[in-house]
């Protein structure tokens, strides 16, 4: 029952949140108040645990989409002709980046269990996915439908 009232929401939130054509492409804080809800109901957070969860997951998120932009910004570089010195330092720069993000993915598995179980962790990449996957075909769906959002 949990499942088919978080399906229905998510369903709901997808035709507000990308039924926005000509203003913005969505809303992102309905979109996070989604993420919330699907995370919080597959890991099965107990309140005690998503009150110590949610700022490091959140803290974490932020710091991998910055480097996530500056992974995007050098292959735009890349994608430019460029000579091979500089597609060296593009290299280079590429995987200190991956090395960062990795040590930052260390550092978060180690934070997050004390927040949540070790079991719970491993999950959250997977369930993390999930969401982002059935937002998208929420959002492929309605736009196969020609746009409709009832």
């Amino acid at each position: 029952m949990k499942q088919l009232i978080l399906i229905i929401t998510l369903f709901s939130l997808s035709l507000t949140v990308f039924g926005q054509r000509g203003e913005q492409q969505y809303d992102k804080e309905k979109l996070e108040a989604a993420r919330v809800a699907f995370i919080t109901n597959r890991l099965d957070l107990k309140p005690n645990q998503a009150e110590k969860f949610w700022p490091l997951f959140n803290q974490y998120q932020e710091e991998r989409g910055k480097m996530m932009e500056e992974m995007s910004a050098i292959n735009r570089a890349a994608s430019n002709e460029t000579d091979d010195a500089k597609a060296k330092e593009l290299i280079k720069k590429r995987f200190n980046i991956q090395e960062k993000m990795l040590q930052k993915e260390r550092q978060f598995m180690e934070e997050i269990q004390q927040a949540i179980s070790p079991s719970q962790a491993v999950k959250l990449g997977s369930v993390n996915r999930d969401f982002t996957r059935q937002v998208y075909r929420m959002q492929q769906g309605r736009e196969r439908r020609g746009g409709r959002s009832n």
